[in-house]
């Protein structure tokens, strides 16, 4: 899209308020702890430290609103600490210009990459540092930094305390992601009703894999019915599309087909109840159609083949979600979730492990990351040489302007930097939109009513409060709210209101025109990498689909750990390419070998692969099952064309699938008309189709 056209949209973006779901005892609880600092901090060392130790306690839990994993109290502690350091460090290097910029430069180049551990650490960094340059506006002296740096930590402390202590929804985060992965199996259950061939969102279940990963200390306390429904809904996923595929043995219309959507209809209320237990901490309510549904005997009866094993597994892995769902219930609860099993039990797989590193031992998980993106082409590297070199330029703007709290405009443009454009535009059009109104009215409440320390300080909590409690509505919201917040301190610390209102919004605007500039100068576009994403997409799904396969060449000697490897890269392959399609079509570039139909064309081609290896996989034999003569030659095409196929990608090339296509032919020679056992039939069949959608898959490419 144009220029002109991708500021309207941003701009739009910046400024949309949304309807989201308000947590006020959160919010509570956080102005309480600020509200705690600020008076002790008042009582025992005057306004000038409570504005730093209230600065703190902000930030602390503005840190735990983030989204993690990490337990909360940890976030807020390592919030308090980095800024409180970070705070005495600039304030011993701010008397010397020169030593000051190098450190700012340093600190805000290593906020950047620190977007290589995620956003929450990108976040807290980048905040820490725009934070960090006003506080070191309000010591006088080496010992004042010092008190004012261990008065920001206590406000970091206050806030872990108060959560430890008034603990709300504890793994509520947690039982939120795998409910929600529950009830987006639900959904694809029912959806499978009325569309045999339905996509299903991967996200759901990536954010509960990313959620089920605690350390060991984690590990002891977790609540007992979030430990094992989330790998079971992963297996239900295949199964739910190999019983309603209608290339798996059950015809469109008919008994077998009403059969197949009365036993959907029957998963989807059971997960659905699953999930509402998970997400509530109570016991499972089980609706009786389903369950009578489940346990009916017509199944046997109407379904024959790949459909009736598909039906008798969904049933026994119904069974495990129920009763891993009621966790601790009493022995009368779990007698009434045991009723919705089947009394089929097959064999499991092993259950997957997802640990966490603990806070030290994470040091060197974050380095590395960081270490990984400084090469050529990386968006965080580009993302943090920005955020550094506007840091810097900011600053020095702000000294040699003759305006006073020059640290306003390197502050702005701190904040609202993002490694993406869109995101960058529109934080910069809404803070200086907040900015304006949050100023606004708090200098009008000022100026009209000319309150003393103890009530700017109320005025600051119940800002901080609103903050707390909409900031997930807009940033603009977000950032009014901030703005009257920091009118109302600083004005407690002594600071000239009538002063602060003009400077304040003028070089928050300039703040943010420095950040739109070293976008457009200096920009990380997404759109010219679209192909290389592709690729990526297209190798992982290739190696998937040659891992599944390769299961039924030797079932006795081959684990299902590789399938499940190739899965979750395929995911992560999978969501990388959407979020970069998603943020091309709001750049300002055009498509460079890769238009927007050649676009939506190729990633249904993929989905279409990746649903090929999912049928095939939900019926991988055990391993007493007799291998499938030829199946470890396709795998092997498989991986090797799709390897080739992806280069050929990233190179502007179409890709060749003759290797597989020929692999094939040779296998069906080889059997010389003999009749294939059902395994192999399934693999041929199965195999004929990715050969289909991979072919579709070169032809999208050139559209």
């Amino acid at each position: 899209m144009s220029w002109l056209r991708a500021l309207k949209e941003t701009a739009r973006s910046g400024l949309k308020i949304e309807r989201r779901r308000l947590e006020p005892l959160i919010a509570v609880r956080g102005a309480a702890g600020l509200a705690l600092v600020i008076g002790v901090s008042l009582a025992l060392f005057g306004p000038v430290v409570a504005a730093s130790s209230a600065f703190g306690a902000f930030q602390a839990a503005i840190a735990t609103f983030q989204r993690s994993w990490r337990p909360r109290p940890v976030l807020a502690l390592v919030s308090g600490i980095s800024l409180g350091l970070t705070t005495f460090l600039g304030y011993v290097t701010g008397t010397h210009l020169l030593l000051f910029v190098v450190l700012l430069v340093i600190w805000t180049f290593l906020a950047g990459l620190a977007w290589a551990a995620g956003p929450t650490g990108g976040i807290i960094a980048a905040s820490n540092v725009a934070i960090m340059l006003v506080t070191i506006t309000l010591p006088t002296s080496v010992a004042q930094a010092a008190l004012h740096g261990a008065m920001i930590m206590f406000g970091g402390v206050v806030q872990a305390a108060l959560i430890v202590l008034f603990p709300i929804r504890r793994w509520g985060a947690q039982r939120d992601a795998l409910a929600d992965a529950l009830a987006a199996e639900a959904d694809y259950a029912r959806r499978l009703r009325h569309d045999p061939v339905a996509h299903f969102d991967p996200v759901p279940l990536m954010l509960a894999r990313r959620a089920a990963a605690v350390t060991a200390r984690e590990a002891r306390r977790r609540p007992a019915e979030l430990h094992g429904s989330r790998g079971v809904a992963e297996r239900i996923r295949p199964v739910l599309a190999s019983l309603a595929d209608p290339a798996m043995g059950v015809p469109a219309e008919g008994p077998e087909r009403d059969r197949v959507r009365e036993l959907l209809a029957a998963a989807g209320s059971l997960l659905d109840a699953a999930a509402r237990a998970i997400r509530k901490g109570d016991p499972v309510k089980l609706p009786a159609p389903a369950v009578a549904a489940l346990k009916t005997p017509d199944t046997g009866a109407l379904l024959t083949g790949p459909p009736l094993r598909a039906a008798d597994r969904l049933a026994a892995l119904l069974s495990d979600v129920i009763e891993a769902a009621e966790g601790d219930g009493t022995r009368e609860e779990r007698a009434g979730a045991e009723e919705a099993a089947d009394a089929i039990k097959e064999s499991r797989l092993p259950a997957e492990h997802h640990t966490r590193p603990g806070l030290l031992r994470l040091v060197p998980v974050v380095v590395g990351a960081m270490r990984r993106e400084v090469h050529h082409g990386s968006p965080i590297l580009r993302h943090a040489i920005r955020l550094a070199a506007v840091a810097a330029v900011g600053y020095l703007l702000g000294r040699l302007l003759p305006l006073g709290h020059g640290y306003w405009a390197p502050l702005a443009a701190v904040m609202v930097m993002r490694p993406e454009f869109s995101q960058t535009y529109s934080r910069a059009v809404a803070r200086f939109g907040g900015t304006l109104v949050g100023v606004s009215l708090a200098s009008a409440i000022v100026e009209a009513a000319h309150p003393g320390t103890g009530p700017l300080a109320a005025l600051a909590v119940v800002c901080a409060l609103l903050m707390y409690l909409l900031m997930r509505t807009g940033y603009a919201v977000a950032q009014a709210c901030v703005g009257a917040y920091v009118v109302f301190l600083l004005g407690m610390a002594g600071d000239d209101l009538g002063q602060t209102v003009f400077e304040r919004v003028l070089l928050t605007l300039g703040g943010g025109l420095l950040a739109m500039i070293s976008y457009a100068v200096y920009p990380a576009w997404e759109t010219p990498r679209l192909r290389t994403r592709l690729g990526d997409w297209l190798k992982a799904a290739g190696r998937y689909a040659a891992a599944v396969v390769d299961q039924y060449a030797d079932p006795a000697e081959r684990g299902q750990g590789d399938v499940r490897h190739a899965l979750l890269a395929t995911r992560e392959a999978r969501v990388a390419w959407q979020e970069a399609v998603a943020t091309a079509r709001h750049e300002p570039v055009r498509h460079r070998g890769l238009s927007h139909a050649a676009a939506d064309a190729t990633q249904h081609s993929l989905a279409q692969l990746g649903r090929v290896a999912m049928l095939l996989e939900a019926h991988i034999p055990r391993s007493a099952a007799a291998p499938v003569p030829g199946a470890a030659e396709l795998a092997d095409a498989l991986r090797r064309t799709t390897d080739r196929g992806a280069k050929a990608v990233r190179e502007r090339r179409v890709p060749d699938w003759t290797p597989v296509r020929e692999a094939l032919e040779r296998w069906e020679a080889a059997e010389g008309g003999v009749p294939p056992s059902a395994g192999a039939e399934l693999v041929r069949n199965n195999v004929a189709l990715v050969l289909d959608v991979l072919e579709d898959f070169s032809r999208d490419l050139t559209s």
